[in-house]
């Protein structure tokens, strides 16, 4: 049975994504910062191969994303601007009991009209057309435009990471092994795993953005659409849920922080919390990555000294700062036994030793560079186990809304 119910199964089938390689940044004409790319690319596929052995080791079928032989194909025609290579397949994919859900043909072929009447419930006369022009720049110039789409898309940052690539399919050998085994397929919901924790019966799903969480009963309409025989949980929480929590094992949890009322959520259950670590230790790299992010393809910033800095400083400084300090709870579980994890933390490594759980590290260096951890570079297509319901006294379906620290329980 191809299938996915709770993610610390043993893993069968595992995508994992991929990075352009060094040769793609040749055209940067300042060798500094081509040098540091090219230096980055190497490392990253590295990592990757670092990741894939380890898979194989435990027996797991490995599936990349792909990328075009032609980086013309990967070149955004409008700006001159490369897309994001497809390095985190989670993001925008989900195993969800024996259905995949992926990006399809309409895949970021937005009708904005209808999602903006969706979120603001006002109809938007069609018939001016400058006006429906002067309104979508007065949003997109706000960032409400690229927030919406966010939140209908279950994507953090820049929209513009959805996969929009015409020319180039990213998932076409993932959906080619769906198709060989006769997997059902659901494209274009916009449904990912790294906003969803599956926990046998129980769904856990992150609000992003407060578009999400001002309007609860459009975003528990399309849960219940898509899962109806499931009880979902709407958590409070900003962003994608797999960067704040790992549940790693039925009874125990690692969280960066106390972010939700996991007493309501996983009764019963150890978290270990991590305040202080992940995001907010690199906090001062992104700030400076916010500023200076992609400058390098821009014409006439190839030798502004706040970009050279920006991607000097990260080799220099971060990489071996993040590699010393930094635990990540974006952890990639390959079984009830065993997880992979991007470093040493001994808080949570005595839990795993209290549970029975070995940890591997395998130090993804440039994480925080790409965005993304070793949850997210991969996702889960096969694993083995018979759904399970860890929570009978619960009634079901349902979904459970928590707003900061107040739960609201929506039967169907």
């Amino acid at each position: 049975m191809f299938s996915v119910h709770q993610h610390w199964d043993p893993l069968k089938v595992c995508a994992v994504g991929r990075s352009y390689p060094p040769e793609f940044y040749s055209n940067i004409k300042n060798p500094k910062v081509r040098t540091v790319m090219e230096r980055i690319a190497i490392e990253t596929e590295e990592d990757y191969q670092k990741l894939i052995s380890k898979l194989e080791d435990f027996g797991v079928t490995v599936i990349r994303t792909d990328i075009s032989d032609n980086f013309e194909d990967h070149i955004n025609v409008d700006t001159g601007i490369p897309l994001p290579p497809p390095m985190c397949p989670r993001d925008h994919t989900a195993m969800v009991g024996n259905t995949f859900y992926m990006p399809g043909e309409k895949y970021a072929n937005f009708d904005m009209i209808s999602l903006l009447e969706d979120f603001y419930g006002i109809k938007i006369p069609q018939a001016n057309n400058f006006s429906r022009k002067e309104l979508f720049s007065n949003l997109e110039r706000s960032g409400i435009l690229t927030q919406i789409i966010a939140a209908e898309t279950q994507t953090i940052g820049s929209n513009i990471k959805y996969p929009n690539n015409k020319k180039q399919y990213a998932f076409l050998s993932i959906e080619k092994y769906l198709l060989k085994n006769n997997i059902p397929i659901v494209y274009d919901e916009y449904v990912n795993t790294a906003c969803m924790t599956r926990i046998g019966k129980d769904l856990y799903f992150s609000m992003v953005n407060d578009f999400n969480k001002s309007l609860p009963e459009r975003f528990i309409s399309k849960v219940k659409r898509l899962f109806p025989n499931y009880r979902s949980h709407l958590l409070d929480i900003r962003g994608h849920c797999d960067g704040s929590f790992c549940p790693v094992k039925p009874g125990l949890i690692i969280s960066l922080s106390d972010i939700q009322n996991y007493d309501e959520t996983f009764p019963g259950w150890e978290v270990v919390s991590l305040p202080g670590q992940s995001w907010i230790k690199v906090k001062p790299f992104l700030d400076l990555k916010q500023k200076n992010k992609g400058k390098w393809w821009i014409p006439g910033e190839e030798y502004n000294e706040d970009l050279i800095d920006y991607v000097e400083t990260w080799l220099k400084d971060w990489v071996t700062y993040v590699e010393e300090t930094v635990f990540d709870v974006n952890m990639l579980v390959i079984d009830e036994h065993n997880v992979i994890c991007n470093n040493y933390n001994k808080d949570v490594f005595d839990a795993f030793e209290r549970h029975g759980v070995t940890p591997h590290v395998i130090n993804f260096r440039h994480r925080y560079f790409w965005d993304g951890g070793l949850h997210c570079i991969t996702s889960d297509i096969v694993r083995e186990g018979e759904q399970k319901d860890y929570f009978p006294n619960r009634k079901g379906p349902r979904a459970v809304l928590e707003i900061q620290n107040k739960i609201i329980i929506k039967s169907w």
